[in-house]
């Protein structure tokens, strides 16, 4: 039995994977400070996009996108503001988007990607 960690990890290998595979750039996964954590900075064209990666075994619980709230959302808009200061970037434009990781007991695993949440 995979653990949720391990879940996760396998997800959010998956995620970014997916996005070079899109053309984009990943800048950074794990991004920590003392408010909490990105999963994946990254750069399409000249936008600073960061990741919120949910990965789900199964719907039982919803899909994985059903699992971003609002508080989540707002979070992040927050770790969005430390992970530029750390870094002193001004990018031109900044996005967060949302990739969700299917992990179903038969098939493959799918990977659905939302631009822009917030």
């Amino acid at each position: 039995m995979r653990t949720t960690q391990t879940v996760g990890q396998y997800g959010e290998d998956l995620a970014a994977r997916y996005l070079v595979e899109q053309g984009f750039t990943i800048l950074e996964r794990n991004w920590r400070c003392p408010q909490g954590e990105i999963d994946i900075v990254a750069r399409e064209d000249q936008a600073l996009v960061i990741c919120e990666v949910k990965t789900r075994r199964g719907l039982g619980y919803g899909s994985p996108l059903e699992s971003i709230t609002y508080r989540k959302l707002s979070k992040l808009r927050q770790l969005v503001g430390h992970w530029l200061r750390e870094h002193e970037v001004r990018p031109g434009e900044i996005r967060i988007d949302i990739v969700a990781v299917l992990l179903p007991h038969r098939g493959e695993p799918s990977v659905d990607h939302v631009r822009g949440v917030a």
